[in-house]
């Protein structure tokens, strides 16, 4: 009961301080600015009064009562000259400094809202019952407006309406076709009275829905996140590769795990280190309402272009490439690239699912998206095992927050994070592949399918087919599969016969199979290569993006442009490390026909390719 008590006064306390504190300010203003003929007030709501979230149901409820106030207010003070606007901000505090990483708090600093409230209580400014999100400097207008469908009259003259007679209507009462936007209550007043006369009946009763049509899912695609900085040392590369389960007691794991090994190396899969703070800025997007504990980390992919630094100072830029809705939740691509400098050190795709987050009409598919491979139909070329330590996650779970988080999402003890399984599972391939080679590792993409519980044994089952090391993890204990649909793709060894370009001309011909109508647009030419190793040609390729969707090929004949490069200098112009024009001029790139279609290079190596 003292609990129950001591509940109710917490929400009473949320109401008092947030509605009733707001309505008394104003009430104290209200007759001066009657007076004066002028009257400029802001309402501060917030994301969660506007669609709500967990855990804060007295909070989202005072909140939105503000904005129903406000609405009040604008039409009450219009014709004094008292305009009445609300703001919805996101902007970094002493709570949200305690979650959120400082970089991401620094971007939602005060000042990138105080300019909106400035200009709204300025006498120059004729807005009047708004409603505006804002935080990073971003500011959108209208960030929620009401959908009103054209609904079904569901009572009949002379008969009672029932609950069979709503069910059986409901399609058409929930159907969004030609639905219209009422800007006031007179409006849809105004709107059943007509519906009355033309049926010729009083007090028919119509259903119809509302919906809130935000502008958030269509308007977050390309929306970018403030540059985040990273800087870390040789430790934090040990640290890493302990928490993936590299060990002292094998000799080929010393060059991970000792910073004065003569080779010490960083893990590949460390890329993702640097960008994972993306994911906690989605919710400074504004119109992408996420409730964190309901969002799962779907699927990942992440390429390098150099082996990463052993230590130093890394930024971010990440960008929502496309939201999709997938019915029973949303999905959200995240696209980050890393650099070094100016140097671009990888690429990340992250992929989240937020549950429960669908149904908004959106699209179900992105050709933005890398997508997973299905298994070769054979047992597997390769096993390897390997038990996760129960001391793993014990540090992250002191943190009361954290361990809070787990349980409301439904777990009931700590569990390794997927990225944990995907670090694991990337070593066991470079190991038996590449010799823990680094330099040879190129790309990897997984799908999160279950939890692994610390203690538990991952087994990685690998099939390769050339360069691509198809991938699928379990727990060996229970059999459930914990990544799916993965796979890593290596770079040639240098010290085999293979080229490294023929691994660049698989990724052409594959990119051009998933998006080639769009290269097709943009290039419009056949292009050809001469690819060279120790001074004679050992590969011709055409690349055919002239009509159709593309194709590409072996062979160099009839293109309209034929670039001949060594394998090597093919591969430095790809990864961004020699200029085009510079190999031109210097000999290293030599090139046949139309010399204008160089210019189109860019479109095939970077744009689409990723390379």
């Amino acid at each position: 009961m003292r609990a129950l008590i001591s509940r109710r006064c917490v929400s009473d306390l949320i109401q008092r301080v947030h509605l009733r504190g707001s309505f008394l300010v104003t009430r104290a203003a209200w007759n001066h600015m009657k007076t004066q003929k002028f009257g400029r007030i802001i309402m501060t709501s917030s994301a969660a009064g506007i669609y709500g979230n967990f855990g804060q149901a007295n909070y989202s409820a005072a909140k939105l009562g503000l904005l129903g106030l406000s609405n009040t207010l604008a039409i009450e003070g219009q014709k004094y000259s008292i305009h009445c606007n609300t703001i919805a901000p996101t902007a970094g505090s002493r709570l949200t400094e305690t979650v959120m990483p400082p970089d991401l708090v620094q971007s939602l600093r005060a000042e990138y809202v105080a300019p909106l409230v400035l200009w709204l209580c300025h006498e120059a400014c004729q807005e009047n019952g708004g409603l505006f999100e804002v935080g990073r400097g971003c500011v959108c207008c209208g960030a929620v407006r009401w959908e009103r469908s054209l609904g079904r009259t569901v009572r009949q003259k002379n008969k009672s309406m029932t609950p069979e007679a709503v069910r059986d209507a409901w399609n058409e009462i929930c159907d969004f076709t030609d639905a219209s936007k009422p800007a006031s209550i007179q409006v849809i007043l105004m709107f059943r009275y007509l519906l009355d006369i033309n049926t010729k009946e009083k007090l028919v009763l119509r259903c119809s829905c509302i919906r809130c049509c935000c502008v958030g899912q269509s308007s977050a695609v390309g929306q970018t996140l403030p540059e985040m900085s990273f800087s870390y040392t040789h430790m934090n590369c040990i640290l890493y590769a302990l928490g993936v389960g590299m060990s002292t007691r094998e000799p080929d794991q010393l060059k991970f795990l000792y910073e004065g090994h003569e080779d010490f190396s960083c893990l590949p899969t460390f890329g993702v280190i640097p960008a994972q703070s993306a994911m906690t800025g989605l919710g400074s997007i504004p119109g992408l309402n996420i409730d964190f504990t309901r969002l799962l980390h779907g699927e990942q992919y992440l390429e390098m272009f150099r082996a990463l630094p052993t230590s130093g100072t890394l930024t971010s830029r990440a960008t929502v490439a496309d939201v999709l809705d997938k019915g029973s939740g949303m999905v959200i691509l995240l696209d980050v690239h890393t650099y070094s400098g100016r140097e671009l050190v990888c690429y990340n795709q992250f992929s989240v699912f937020v549950v429960g987050a669908g149904g908004f009409g959106g699209k179900r598919t992105s050709q933005k998206a890398v997508v997973t491979a299905p298994l070769p139909d054979r047992a597997p070329d390769a096993v390897i095992v390997d038990q996760t330590s129960r001391d793993q996650v014990r540090q992250i779970h002191t943190v009361p927050q954290t361990a809070l988080l787990f349980k409301r999402s439904g777990f009931e003890s700590p569990i390794l994070h997927g990225l944990c399984s995907f670090g694991f599972a990337a070593r066991h391939a470079l190991k038996q592949y590449a010799a823990n080679d680094v330099s040879r590792f190129k790309s990897i993409k997984v799908r999160f399918v279950k939890p692994v519980y610390p203690g538990q044994s991952l087994q990685t089952e690998m099939w390769k087919e050339a360069n691509r090391i198809h991938l699928q993890c379990k727990v060996k204990e229970s059999g459930d599969v914990v990544l799916s649909g993965a796979y890593i793709d290596l770079h040639a060894d240098a010290s085999t016969d293979g080229l490294q370009s023929d691994l660049v001309f698989a990724e052409i011909g594959r990119r051009i199979r998933d998006a080639g109508h769009e290269l097709v647009k943009k290039v419009n030419a056949v292009l050809g290569w001469e690819i060279s190793k120790d001074g004679r040609t050992v590969r011709e390729w055409t690349v055919d993006l002239k009509t159709g969707r593309g194709s590409l090929h072996t062979g160099a004949s009839e293109a309209d442009v034929i670039f001949s490069v060594s394998d090597e200098d093919f591969m430095e112009v790809v990864t961004g490390k020699l200029n085009p024009q510079k190999a031109f001029f210097s000999g290293k790139l030599k090139v046949k026909g139309n010399i204008m279609l160089s210019q189109k290079l860019e479109a095939v190596l970077k744009d689409y390719a990723k390379l």
